[in-house]
């Protein structure tokens, strides 16, 4: 009975002390959390919106209109500005989380109220990919259990101090959360002060590289390494440099491709007015192909 008590002690102590720094983005059940992280400034996942404004719900029950400061899409992150009075500022002052530590996730509900679980850190290092494809590296894996439209939602220690933020669910009882780390910290002042990272966007929608060698010998054309176009977005660099869907990528910059990661550290280096070669089979023909960046944007797919 007292390993229950101390249980029953820590969840309470958490609840209390968290509960109101958590935050519903959206209306109703579909969207998901953020924590108050400073006066006025609400951390969030990119995914949880839907353009430059989103309802707030506080813990009390007030709604209000928060805009977006800066957003980083590729790494997931978002920082919204809004009148967070009556709401703390949650403790960002982790401890160390190795595999074992025991791990509370904090999350409003669809209904209103606060969620809190326990579970343990499974493992450290982890990577996902984010929203637009890119590989985010450095995730704790944990298992506290989450509900739908909880990504957003603080992951903290039994004294309630930000271990991280959860992000991706991998199915099985398992979660995902960055981790609140001094690098996390210095991206969400940059983004605060409205510095979104900006990035070269290509504007392709890519399927799996197993998938476009099982496509090209289903039509009877040889197997290649490389990534397979499935969609290009209207009015894009790509679009505008004439690549369809059904090309298969093989270079970039002179370097071949493999995997979505060599694409996207490739397009790293391409800033405005920049051309990024690229080389193309289209059926059985191989093209070279001049691709021009006019704008670089702060979201997008590949």
């Amino acid at each position: 009975m007292a390993f229950v008590q101390e249980v029953e002690e820590v969840v309470g102590a958490v609840a209390a002390k968290v509960g109101p720094s958590v935050v519903k983005i959206g209306r109703g059940w579909g969207r998901g959390n953020g924590v108050v992280v400073a006066d006025g400034q609400v951390l969030t996942n990119a995914h949880n919106l839907r353009g430059a404004e989103t309802t707030v719900t506080f813990a009390d029950g007030r709604t209000a209109t928060a805009a977006v400061a800066g957003a980083d899409v590729d790494g997931d992150l978002a920082v919204l500005n809004v009148e967070t009075t009556g709401a703390p500022a949650v403790t960002w002052e982790p401890g160390a989380v190795d595999e074992g530590s025991v791990v509370l996730a904090v999350a409003a509900t669809g209904a209103g109220g606060r969620r809190v679980t326990w579970g343990t850190a499974s493992a450290i290092g982890q990577a996902f990919r984010g929203p637009r494809g890119r590989r985010i590296a450095g995730s704790i894996e944990h298992t506290a259990p989450l509900g739908r439209g909880s990504s957003g939602s603080p992951l903290v220690d039994a004294e309630g101090r930000f271990l991280g933020l959860n992000t991706n669910r991998l199915g099985e009882g398992f979660y995902l959360a960055l981790p609140a780390d001094a690098e996390l910290k210095r991206r969400v002042e940059a983004l605060a002060r409205g510095e979104s990272p900006v990035r070269a966007h290509l504007g392709v929608g890519l399927a799996p590289p197993r998938a476009a060698r099982e496509l090209r010998r289903a039509v009877g054309l040889p197997e290649r390494d490389g990534l397979l176009i499935r969609a290009v977005e209207s009015d894009s660099p790509a679009d505008r440099a004439g690549l369809r869907t059904g090309d298969l990528i093989v270079e970039a910059a002179g370097r071949p491709l493999t995997s979505s990661d060599e694409l996207f550290e490739a397009l790293e280096g391409v800033g405005e007015g920049v051309t990024l070669a690229v080389r193309v089979v289209r059926g059985s023909e191989e093209l070279d192909v001049s691709v021009a960046f006019g704008g670089v944007r702060t979201e997008g797919s590949a």
